[in-house]
């Protein structure tokens, strides 16, 4: 390609030289086993050898005004749609081809100019001015049709395409510590827990067909060292496509203080929503990042700085609303946005470290390292602090008729949901918890989940729950309900594992040992309310007439006081209800049927109250949670003598 300073000195060989030598380059780029990089060599080196051959011949004399008839004829097609307000590639492809030609001549003579330096002569120093001129023109002009082009042509990544897979419904993120009612979680498909494994969303950003006229521009202007403005102009209008999507998205540019003044009502229902943009936004930088490489990707380091300066836009608002939350000390009832938010960052942070592999995009990775790493520590502290919490729960007074206490529901619901994230914190735990000291002894054990971290912690947790209620059953004045509370919380922590992945993190063992001890609560209260009762009706043989009218007269005065008080507890599974009036219905009709039997005739009918059957409907009413006298009871009542 040479120096064009020592071309006008080129004799008339010489020229034959130039010639034979574009001859040979139009052949070698006519074969068809050249690979695009060498062929784009051939056609730089053809453009540099016809410069050559226009500058040689036509500086020597009369040829000069071919030069700036050629010169005039692409100023005129340039400056022609300067005047006109369509855009040239709305106006078809001969129009752009037409246009291009007369820029790339135009650039052509401006090269080949240039290169003379002190040789140049006035006519030569006047056409190129005019030719620098005009190529700024032309520039500006491409820089338009390049925004035209993109803002005309650009295609809406929808959101409906993305279909995450997740095993879960939305969880409720409940501010309130012990107001959690039942949730039902159901599994609707296997979790995919590796980010490197989720499918690819790659789709058209820029509507295919105009890719090559954008690649056109960018060539041209390339060419012409016009790289930073192709480069701001391309940068400008994909961002200005971004923000508009984040707008779709409802991604709102908050500051770290804005985020930290934030209700939590507010705040949840912005966290749900971040999770999501951000699951979104990443798969939409894939399809970014192949629309930068389609157009500038033959320009080097060009393609990653574009890419890393458009996704500014979308990610500078999302990891500035995580480093706030991240930063925030939370309660245990935000511990599921935490862990949503921390998922999120941690399945994608391998295909974040791909996306953004180049130097230009070392900011993103690092911001993404650091985001994931305080999520983490965030989380991992908020999900420890959860058994405290529970040990600190404190009452002065009973929870009313021995019923289900609040905080026994919010901790099963609570950690049957931490198995949603099994996966999750168990790497987070795996490093701040040392090996299972008490694993569950031997017996059907589920699954090997029942071994590791959370399975660990969870058992721990609800030892801690057991004990805090132990502890508030103590406040019960009545031994009989103190038994009844246990015997309601235990078997309903029985029943949430049973009956919920937790079966997986707790064992066969565990259970089985949980369900002993709700029985023997049963069988505690049996004995604290009946055995004083039931020894009223305890007949050696010896005793008199009147000491037996005596007991028997007792015996319903404590019968109608148990179920006075008793009626008023409540068992509120209704099979465990039905279970222990049956129990109670078996020892207690069983002593008085037996007692009034073997001493009918020494017992007068005035002081048999209440039937053997009438006893058994009595304690159908034990435990329904309303309070009732045997005088409003739907048996009438009969009369003392």
């Amino acid at each position: 390609m040479g120096d064009f300073s020592s071309v006008l000195h080129l004799c008339e060989g010489d020229q034959h030289v130039i010639a034979a030598t574009q001859h040979l380059v139009k052949a070698l780029g006519s074969s068809k086993i050249l690979n695009d990089d060498l062929r784009k060599i051939l056609s730089q080196l053809d453009s540099h050898l016809s410069s050559m051959n226009i500058i040689t011949t036509e500086s020597r004399g009369p040829g000069f005004r071919e030069v700036e008839e050629q010169f005039r004829c692409s100023e005129e097609k340039i400056m022609g749609w300067e005047s006109r307000q369509s855009f040239i590639w709305d106006c078809g492809p001969l129009e752009a081809s037409q246009y291009l030609k007369s820029v790339h001549d135009i650039q052509t003579l401006v090269e080949g100019f240039r290169s003379l330096s002190a040789n140049e002569d006035r006519k030569h120093k006047e056409l190129v001015n005019r030719a620098e001129s005009l190529l700024q023109i032309a520039m500006s002009k491409l820089e338009e049709e390049l925004i035209h082009i993109l803002v005309k042509h650009k295609q809406y990544f929808e959101p409906e395409y993305m279909s995450f897979r997740s095993w879960r419904r939305d969880v409720v993120y409940d501010e309130s510590f012990v107001s959690v009612e039942d949730i039902a979680f159901e599994e609707e498909s296997q979790r995919n827990f590796c980010g490197s494994e989720s499918e690819e969303y790659i789709l058209d950003l820029v509507d295919p067909h105009v890719i090559p006229h954008l690649k056109s521009i960018a060539d041209i202007m390339f060419a012409s060292n016009y790289h930073q403005e192709f480069c701001q102009a391309f940068i400008s209008a994909r961002r200005d496509a971004l923000e508009e999507y984040l707008i779709i998205l409802k991604v709102e540019k908050l500051s770290i203080e804005d985020v930290l003044k934030m209700q939590w009502d507010s705040l949840s229902s912005k966290i749900k929503n971040w999770v999501r943009a951000m699951k979104i936004i990443i798969r939409y930088l894939a399809s970014e990042k192949r629309l930068c490489d389609q157009i500038s990707g033959d320009f080097g380091f060009v393609s990653p700085l574009c890419f890393a300066d458009i996704s500014k836009v979308s990610l500078l608002p999302l990891l500035s609303f995580g480093e706030a939350i991240a930063m925030e000390t939370h309660g245990p009832e935000k511990l599921f946005c935490l862990l949503d938010m921390y998922e999120v960052v941690a399945d994608n942070l391998l295909y974040i470290d791909t996306l953004f592999s180049e130097e230009a995009g070392a900011w993103v990775r690092i911001e993404f390292h650091e985001l994931h790493r305080g999520l983490a520590d965030t989380a991992r502290a908020t999900f420890m602090a959860f058994g405290n919490a529970i040990a600190a729960n404190g009452s002065t007074s009973p929870f009313p008729k021995g019923a289900i206490h609040p905080l026994t529901k919010y901790v099963m619901n609570h950690i049957s949901t931490l198995t949603i994230y099994c996966n999750a914190l168990n790497v987070l735990l795996k490093d701040h918890d040392t090996a299972d000291s008490n694993p569950p002894e031997n017996g059907h054990i589920s699954s090997s989940l029942t071994y590791g971290h959370l399975a660990c912690r969870l058992r721990s947790i609800t030892s801690t729950l057991e004990f805090n209620l132990d502890c508030k059953s103590k406040l019960y004045k009545d031994a009989a309900l103190q038994h009844i509370f246990l015997m309601n919380n235990f078997h309903y922590m029985v029943e949430k594992v049973k009956g919920s992945e937790l079966r997986l993190f707790f064992g066969d063992d565990w259970i089985r040992k949980h369900i002993v001890k709700f029985q023997q609560h049963a069988t505690s209260y049996q004995r604290a309310t009946w055995s004083l009762v039931l020894s009223l009706l305890r007949d050696d043989g010896s005793a008199s007439k009147a000491s037996l009218n005596e007991k028997c007269r007792g015996f319903c005065i404590a019968f109608e006081e148990v179920y006075k008080s008793q009626t008023g507890w409540s068992i509120p599974d209704s099979q465990l209800r039905e279970e222990l009036q049956i129990s109670t219905s078996q020892k207690v009709v069983h002593a008085y049927r037996n007692f009034t039997g073997r001493n009918s005739s020494s017992i007068g009918d005035k002081y048999i109250k209440y039937t053997a059957d009438d006893l058994q409907n009595y304690i159908l009413d034990f435990f329904d949670g309303s309070s009732r006298s045997l005088q409003n009871s739907r048996w009438k009542e009969p009369a003392w003598f």
